[in-house]
C-alpha cells in the first residue's frame, strides 16, 4: 500500500485536522514513554545513528553514503546498518551498491554482525527512536524545505517526537539546496545554543549526460521530491512537468505508461532519481534517465572529525 502524507502536515501552522488529531498524538507520546525500553546495549564497534524527527525525506540515506565514503577514504573500515522493511528494498539496494550493508529485523542484531566481522564504525540509516542501542553519536537530519512541517507529532503532524527534544542531541544536519539556512539555524539555537549544525547540499554528478537545450518531465517517489526538482532546475535544466508519488512508491505498469505518454505528448525527456530507478526493473526503462546526485557537506572536516 502506498500512503501519501496528508498535505496539512506541511502547513506552516496546525489547522483544524491537526488539532482534532492532537489528543491521539498526546496518547501515542504517553504510550511511548510508558513502554520505553531503558536497557540500551553498548557495542565495542562505534555506532553512528543518522536519524530524523520528520517522517521521511530528510536525506538520511544520502548522508550515510557520504559519511561511509569519507571514512573509507581515510582507510577506516565502516559499514551500513539498516532494519529490514520489505517496502524499503530501494534504499537497501542503494546502500548495498555503495558499501557493506548488514540487514536484520532488529538493528542490534545487524550491529552485532558488523562487530563480529571487525568493522570499526557502523553507520545506522534510521533508528534515532530505537532505544535498544546506546549510540556513540547521533545526527538528526532535517530537509530545508520540509523542515518540521506544522510542528506537531504523528498523526497530527509529521514529527516522530517533539521538536524541543533536539536539545538531547549534539548534532543537527540540514540538507537540501541551501534554502532557509539562516532562519532554520536561528530556530535550532532557540532550543539549544550548544548544538553543532552541519549543512549539506545536493549536487548532480552526471549533469553532463543531459542536454540543457531540451525540456524534461521529472517524476519521483521519494520523501523530498521538491528538493530533487529544485536541484535539477538550479542546474539549468528546463522542467515543464513533474509527478510526485509517495515515498517508496511501488510503480505500476499504468503509472509508467502514463508518464511515457505524457512525456511523448510534451516532446520532452524523462528524469527520475537513482532510488526510483531501482524500482523500475519490471518496466521499460530505456526512455527514463537517472539524475544521480551526491550530498556535499559544507563543513566536511568538522563533521568527520566529530566522528573519528
Amino acid at each position: 500500500m502506498n500512503l501519501k502524507k496528508p498535505k496539512f502536515w506541511d502547513y506552516k501552522k496546525p489547522n483544524l485536522n491537526a488539532y482534532l488529531l492532537f489528543p491521539i498524538a498526546i496518547l501515542i507520546s504517553i504510550l511511548k514513554t510508558f513502554f520505553q525500553i531503558s536497557n540500551k546495549k553498548k557495542f565495542n564497534i562505534k555506532t553512528i545513528c543518522i536519524g530524523n524527527f520528520y517522517l521521511g525525506g530528510t536525506g538520511k540515506t544520502s548522508l550515510c553514503i557520504k559519511i561511509n565514503k569519507l571514512l573509507n577514504q581515510r582507510n577506516i573500515k565502516s559499514c551500513f546498518i539498516k532494519k529490514f522493511y520489505k517496502d524499503q528494498i530501494d534504499e537497501q539496494k542503494l546502500l548495498g551498491n555503495n558499501g557493506k550493508l548488514f540487514l536484520s529485523s532488529k538493528r542490534k542484531d545487524a550491529v552485532k554482525m558488523a562487530e563480529n566481522q571487525n568493522y570499526e564504525i557502523a553507520i545506522l540509516d534510521d533508528g534515532l527512536q530505537d532505544k535498544t542501542i546506546e549510540y556513540d553519536l547521533s545526527f538528526v537530519c532535517f530537509n530545508n524545505k520540509n523542515w518540521i512541517g506544522n510542528g506537531m507529532t504523528i498523526p497530527a503532524g509529521p514529527l516522530r517526537e517533539n521538536f524541543k527534544n533536539i536539545r538531547n542531541y549534539d548534532h543537527i544536519f540540514l540538507n537540501g539546496n541551501l534554502e532557509n539556512i539562516d532562519h532554520l539555524t536561528q530556530e535550532i539555537y532557540k532550543i539549544s545554543s550548544k548544538i553543532n549544525i552541519h549543512i549539506g547540499k545536493y549536487e548532480p554528478i552526471n549533469l553532463g549526460e543531459f542536454n540543457k537545450q531540451k525540456k524534461y518531465l521529472v517524476f519521483s517517489g521519494i520523501g523530498n521530491h521538491q528538493t530533487f526538482l529544485s536541484m535539477i532546475k538550479q542546474n539549468g535544466l528546463e522542467v515543464i512537468k513533474d509527478f510526485e508519488f509517495s515515498d517508496h512508491y511501488a510503480y505500476t505498469k499504468e503509472d509508467i505508461n502514463k508518464i511515457l505518454t505524457k512525456a511523448s505528448s510534451l516532446n520532452c525527456e524523462i528524469i527520475t532519481t537513482e532510488k526510483d530507478f531501482l524500482r523500475l526493473n519490471d518496466f521499460d526503462e530505456t526512455k527514463i534517465k537517472v539524475m544521480k546526485s551526491e550530498l556535499k557537506i559544507l563543513d566536511e572536516n568538522k563533521l568527520i572529525n566529530s566522528i573519528i
